[in-house]
């Protein structure tokens, strides 16, 4: 199954990552005689710890991780000039081996903005239950009962989760709901982020590679091929017949680097994700035509959307102190992990803290009029334009994690006491700046990227990480377990400000007043999130399902504009946000499009 051994097949992947496993997977199911092929740069992910234990998915992002790609982007103004960093999956699996396991689902409504014949929400909702085995509550109308993919409420509860909740209750005055997930619920408190991508029997965690892919092993015609890195797209008359690759050099650091091909005799589909399908097509000359001019690429089509339309979620992540009696997942420091004493009661139930994510609860928050008032007028036009009629639409989620998490810009693990942390996250959904993906020659000759996130250029953008900051803080401060804020990793308030940051000995009264900011303590905040806001590993859009003439790059059915037999199938093909973690929909996509190809092929997938 997994040896090159064969030169020509019936369909290529080009990138092993979440949507190509469900594809393939799907397609081999459907009709075990095709010949298939998965390129995948990135190592096997099959029953390695790193990826099956969910408390372990930290370490995928380590700064000698060889799991993920840190994508490195162009300095930016809006962000103090720092060089953000976006991190794509690199195994086979892509992202659903190495992501967060966090189970958010993206309103219906989404899908029906997207404007594209055949992916209506009413068309998707069937194959969202298709995918999902919904192990938490039973008879829900919008979940699935039998899919592929495990999703469970997790064990042990947090402590953490809980008060977040209560405070929500009370102080946010916001109502709580079983289900946020529903496709429509929103400004709810929920412990929906307590609904993860987890077997609730093994404790192991739920990816496209083990349940789409690893458990068809007795296919000989379902190949992955790891350690491959594709260069370019082969054509013939502007028709896809193959893929040329070559040993990737991170993976296989040691092989033969020379170019080899590999033949496709009915389809190639590019799923490299955000970052590497536009930049497939680049290397084989379909772009603008000043892109690869500047690369000395011979053109074949001239497609002005491949890479652009860039789009993400704008991350925040700021470390409190917490109770010594807390329950916290893991330590910041590897030394003090508590997952060699959750190895045994992990492996007798599946329900330790080895099973654990840290994340329990959230809200999806939209702002009342109150908060509206307090946001001020930088935001009013967007709220109007976008949000205002769209009652199902969230402008950020709140989240509590009952552990430390690093931001990737300035972690502080390095200088932490030992001692228990639990981390306030928000990120915003639907942010108005795109970036763009590229390749570029280097100074030496050799094939780069530029990459800009876009990330703030929009002056809307950073007005709810503000509030965020705000109301979140007020709402950890209310929670049983505060014991302060490290001062390290919160805004640097001028001295004597009553916004500083301090250690405390507990909670400050439900009703106490909120912390007053001045204008430098304003300033002190949006200058804190210039220099530390971040990806939310939801990148998307860069081969945009749109038409030709608004920079689309696939159609309704996934056909690259200008050639034959080549579709892209992954996040890059939305053209607008989704207001959800972006697992969700890279799964769902994946199902329509097997849908797609079985239809164009006159395979029965009923």
């Amino acid at each position: 199954m997994f040896h090159p051994t064969l030169s020509e097949f019936d369909i290529i992947f080009a990138g092993g990552g979440t949507t190509a496993c469900v594809v393939a997977g799907r397609l081999a199911a459907h009709d075990p005689s095709l010949r298939i092929l998965i390129l995948e740069a990135g190592q096997h992910s099959l029953n390695k710890p790193i990826h099956m234990q969910p408390s372990q998915s930290r370490f995928n992002t380590a700064p000698t991780s060889t799991t993920v790609t840190f994508n490195i982007g162009n300095p930016s103004p809006r962000l103090n000039d720092r060089v953000p960093i976006v991190p794509c999956g690199r195994c086979v699996g892509g992202g659903s081996c190495v992501n967060s396991m966090v189970y958010t689902r993206a309103p219906a409504s989404d899908y029906d903005d997207w404007g594209v014949n055949g992916w209506e929400s009413e068309n998707l909702i069937p194959l969202m239950k298709k995918l999902e085995t919904y192990e938490v509550q039973p008879g829900r109308p919008t979940h699935g009962y039998d899919g592929p993919i495990k999703v469970s409420s997790g064990r042990p509860e947090l402590g953490i989760s809980g008060e977040f909740i209560q405070v929500g209750k009370t102080y946010h005055k916001r109502q709580y709901a079983d289900d946020t997930d529903d496709l429509e619920t929103c400004n709810t408190y929920s412990v929906s982020f307590g609904k993860r991508y987890i077997d609730g029997t093994t404790g192991r965690r739920s990816d496209a590679a083990h349940h789409y892919i690893y458990n068809q092993a007795h296919n000989p015609n379902l190949h992955v091929w790891d350690g491959k890195r594709v260069k370019r797209i082969i054509f013939e008359d502007r028709r896809a017949v193959g893929v040329e690759f070559t040993s990737d050099p991170v993976s296989c650091p040691d092989a033969d680097q020379s170019s080899s091909i590999v033949r496709a005799s009915k389809l190639v589909v590019i799923s490299a994700g955000t970052f590497g399908s536009p930049t497939v097509l680049e290397r084989s000359g379909i772009c603008a035509e000043m892109i690869l001019k500047r690369c000395g690429i011979e053109p074949l089509v001239n497609l002005p959307g491949v890479g652009e339309n860039y789009q993400d979620h704008n991350l925040v992540v700021v470390p409190y102190l917490a109770a010594d009696e807390v329950v916290i997942t893991d330590a910041p420091w590897p030394g003090e992990s508590i997952i060699q004493d959750s190895l045994a009661q992990r492996n007798s139930s599946g329900k330790s803290l080895i099973a654990q994510n840290g994340i329990n609860s959230k809200i999806k928050w939209r702002p009342d009029d109150e908060e509206l008032k307090a946001i001020g007028p930088a935001f009013q036009s967007r709220w109007k334009e976008f949000f205002q009629d769209r009652s199902d639409k969230a402008v950020a989620i709140f989240a509590p994690f009952a552990r430390y998490i690093p931001p990737l810009s300035r972690p502080l693990s390095g200088i932490l006491p030992p001692r228990n942390y639990m981390t306030a996250s928000y990120y915003t959904l639907y942010p108005v700046s795109v970036g763009s993906v590229h390749i570029k020659v280097t100074e030496n000759g050799k094939e780069g990227m530029d990459f800009t996130t876009g990330f703030l250029d929009d002056p809307s953008d950073i007005v709810p990480l503000d509030f965020g900051y705000k109301k979140t803080r007020e709402i950890f401060r209310r929670m049983t377990s505060y014991r302060g804020e490290v001062a390290a990793g919160h805004p640097d308030f001028p001295e004597g400000s009553a916004a500083a940051c301090r250690e405390a000995s507990g909670p400050v009264d439900l009703h106490a007043p909120d912390i007053v900011y001045t204008a430098e303590d304003d300033e002190a905040i949006n200058q804190f999130h210039r220099n530390i806001v971040q990806t939310a590993w939801h990148s998307l859009g860069t081969c945009a399902m749109k038409s030709e003439a608004d920079q689309g790059v696939v159609d309704a059915r996934l056909n690259v504009y200008g050639v034959s037999s080549l579709k892209v199938a992954d996040m890059s093909i939305a053209p607008l946000n989704v207001g959800t973690n972006t697992y969700s929909t890279a799964l769902l996509i994946g199902e329509r499009a097997a849908m797609i190809i079985a239809e164009d092929l006159g395979i029965n997938c009923a």
